[in-house]
């Protein structure tokens, strides 16, 4: 049995934004468009340290993890709806509004140009997850959402 579900709908019946802001974005192509850039060059110069083949594999491991952390940062969105909050990531969080027994919203005030807030949720079974909001209209209906929450729970 347990208790009862927890219900919320969104304002708009649901809102989208981008998980990180466009700062955090472009510093994340910046470093890696700079690895990659300084990679070539240790190559074209021919760099002793890339001179036996298991170094330069390291070096394309790095880059690749690099590319792919930078690729999965800039086009993360994050969505809450009635039913779910949902993060695309590398593997995709999906947490089910249902089954919601506690949330925080962990943000830097005036820094959420840099620092993108974040909305922690834990269910009644002990799962938790973090789901990242640039968005102001996200960000307030992320604040909305752990008001009834909190309410919600108390009763």
């Amino acid at each position: 049995m347990g208790p009862p579900p927890f219900c919320f709908e969104p304002t708009r019946g649901s809102v989208e934004g981008p998980a990180f802001p466009r700062l955090v974005k472009a510093l994340a192509l910046l470093v890696t468009v700079g690895c990659g850039l300084w990679l070539a060059q240790l190559w074209w110069q021919d760099q002793p340290v890339l001179h036996s083949r298991s170094a330069g594999l390291w070096f394309l491991a790095a880059q690749a993890m690099i590319s792919c952390t930078a690729w999965f940062i800039v086009v993360s969105r994050t969505r809450l709806d009635s039913t779910e909050l949902r993060q695309r990531w590398v593997g995709d969080k999906v947490m089910p509004l249902a089954d919601l027994a506690y949330g925080k919203l962990i943000r830097v005030r005036g820094l959420e140009w840099l620092i993108a807030p974040r909305l922690y949720v834990r269910t009644l079974g002990g799962k938790f997850a973090v789901f990242y909001a640039a968005s102001p209209e996200l960000r307030t209906e992320f604040e909305r959402l752990l008001r009834e929450l909190a309410e919600f729970r108390r009763m």
